[in-house]
């Protein structure tokens, strides 16, 4: 195969350019709300077969935009995807990432209850005084108590990213989120990961400019 060289501010352009001309040459027309976000998995992943997992609730890219725009905060279950995330971007309109994992306090009582500090991080985000955006890519326990939260009645979250990637409990999570009426972006299977979860968030922001 031949090397093309490209200067640097070209190269996500050539990138996305390729990624349209697989789609057409497989017959695939997406979405127009859902394209920029399928697209930037794409992306990140060089995985195809996102076209058919992504899961996207009625108008969930335009409802995540507003609540953006509103400043709603994002929350992550692995710093892996907070740094991946654009926060200039998400700044620009009054939000703040967070994640908990690292928090003292998180440790501690996930220990006491023998459980998750991923589960116990969204009970954290959950004091947050503003709409959020939770964006899983690691860990379902994660999902799983946002699930509890919601059929319990203590929290409803503005909106649900579920990608979390792996074997145990994975697929069986993001399907309970499918089940509330919670708007999502949750892609089935076991696929996913915290650069899936930052590249959604970011897909999303992009699309409100850089």
């Amino acid at each position: 195969m031949q090397i093309t060289y490209y200067k640097p501010n070209e190269i996500e352009g050539e990138s996305f350019a390729i990624i349209g001309g697989e789609l057409a040459e497989r017959g695939i027309v997406l979405p127009k709300d859902q394209e920029p976000v399928t697209k930037r998995v794409i992306h990140t992943t060089a995985d195809f077969e996102y076209v058919d997992t992504l899961t996207f609730s009625p108008n969930a890219v335009e409802t995540a935009k507003q609540l953006i725009l509103q400043g709603a905060d994002i929350v992550t279950d692995t710093n892996m995807a907070l740094a991946g995330i654009n926060k200039t971007a998400l700044a620009r309109h009054g939000g703040t990432a967070h994640c908990f994992m690292a928090e003292p306090e998180v440790a501690r009582i996930a220990g006491e209850r023998q459980t998750t500090r991923a589960a116990v991080s969204m009970e954290f985000a959950a004091r947050l005084p503003k709409p959020v955006i939770f964006a899983v890519g690691n860990a379902p326990t994660a999902l799983i108590r946002l699930y509890e939260m919601i059929r319990e009645g203590t929290y409803r979250p503005a909106f649900i990213i579920g990608v979390p990637v792996g074997f145990v409990n994975v697929e069986a999570a993001k399907e309970l989120i499918l089940e509330t009426d919670v708007p999502h972006i949750v892609n089935r299977g076991r696929k996913g990961g915290s650069n899936v979860a930052a590249a959604i968030c970011n897909a999303i922001l992009y699309e409100l400019g850089r």
